[in-house]
């Protein structure tokens, strides 16, 4: 089947009591069982849920996974990432990445033992030199927050392969509907579903999509032995938001085509970041891994004075964390999401105060253009 198929059918199963096409919202925090140790396929609802059953086989069919494990949130899915791990071990992942991802890394796994370098992923020959013995797994965002800078899924998994490190591809940005990394040869796939896959600003959730059974065993005894799981509800709404995420993407893709090349040919705005300009250093290689360029744009204006008239006299835009919902927002990554990350070295990446992270959403697109004209008009 194809995509927007397996996004409705995926997981999904007629209740068989009722005949209702919804997957049914089994809030059940427990199980009765048939005698001592003998269930009917679940016990506890941390350790499965028929709901988180429904999603979790929803989302694996979407990024051509078997397997799809759902957490509480897309830091609680990178946590559950880490148990895979031990002390002494070393990580090499993406520079530039997410504030948070950045924070949880230095400020929580370092004081535990893990190593991790923070490493160029578009530059393969500096990935490889980052590589050590110790090396265990290369973490990549492509495209990375909110640079927009791209890496060579395949290219990194073949390196990856060849050294036994597991590539995870971080695939918030784009979504299974725009990119898939295990196609291009990637271990695991990580989402933060309050995102695109959520689609409506309303839930927190995280997942890891994969296809070893070895992996599968190991995540499935951290969900339950760790407890970062969502609950039920939360389950159904996201089964109930991955529906529509074709049709919403294709709209946040040609509204973000259209907004950027406003703000690209705009006397106000110094640089636009966004794989679908050709004056991205990496469009082609968007074109070869990529089937969309996504809602996610970034542009840098004169100075932070000029980003700050720009992100507070917006009226459809709203200044706010997160992304990827219906509604677009305008972000100032060093003073929002990268804040937690020192200066030097937000800017050693290009993060500068005077760069502005838009999600594009769904709105009519000539609404979005006018808003943004007028809030320029104020530099």
């Amino acid at each position: 089947m194809r995509f927007n198929t397996r996004a409705i059918h995926a997981g999904d199963q007629v209740d068989a009591l009722t005949g209702a096409i919804c997957q049914p919202i089994i809030q059940s925090s427990t199980f009765v069982q048939e005698d001592i140790g003998v269930t009917r396929g679940y016990d506890y609802s941390r350790a499965g849920n028929p709901t988180r059953t429904a999603l979790e086989a929803n989302l694996a069919s979407l990024e051509g996974a078997r397997f799809g494990h759902a957490f509480s949130s897309g830091l609680a899915a990178l946590q559950g990432l880490m148990h895979l791990l031990k002390q002494g071990d070393h990580l090499v992942c993406s520079a530039g990445v997410y504030g948070g991802t950045w924070r949880f890394l230095t400020k929580v796994m370092a004081p535990w033992g893990l190593k991790t370098d923070f490493v160029d992923t578009a530059d393969v020959e500096a990935v490889r030199a980052a590589f050590t013995p110790a090396t265990r797994m290369l973490l990549v965002e492509t495209p990375t927050n909110p640079m927009m800078r791209l890496s060579d899924i395949r290219a990194l998994a073949d390196l990856c392969q060849a050294h036994g490190v597991l590539l995870v591809v971080d695939n918030t940005f784009l979504s299974p509907y725009f990119q898939n990394p295990l196609d291009l040869g990637a271990d695991v796939v990580l989402h933060s579903c309050t995102k695109y896959l959520g689609g409506h600003s309303d839930l927190i959730m995280g997942a890891l999509m994969h296809s070893r059974e070895d992996l599968h065993e190991a995540l499935a005894f951290v969900q339950k032995s760790a407890g970062a799981v969502p609950g039920p509800f939360e389950c159904f709404l996201l089964l109930r938001s991955t529906k529509t995420l074709g049709v919403r993407m294709e709209r946040h893709f040609e509204n973000a085509l259209r907004v950027a090349h406003f703000l690209d040919e705009s006397e106000a705005v110094t640089r636009v970041y966004y794989p679908g300009l050709e004056s991205h250093p990496q469009y082609e290689l968007a074109h070869r891994q990529m089937r969309g360029f996504g809602g996610m744009l970034s542009f840098e204006l004169k100075d932070y004075q000029a980003a700050r008239t720009v992100a507070t006299h917006l009226q459809v835009f709203s200044l706010a964390e997160s992304l990827g919902g219906v509604e677009s927002l305008i972000n100032h990554p060093a003073g929002m999401t990268h804040a937690s990350v020192p200066k030097a070295e937000r800017e050693a990446y290009g993060l500068t105060d005077a760069l502005l992270r838009l999600s594009v959403g769904i709105e009519d697109v000539e609404d979005l253009v006018e808003d943004l004209a007028l809030a320029l008009a104020k530099i």
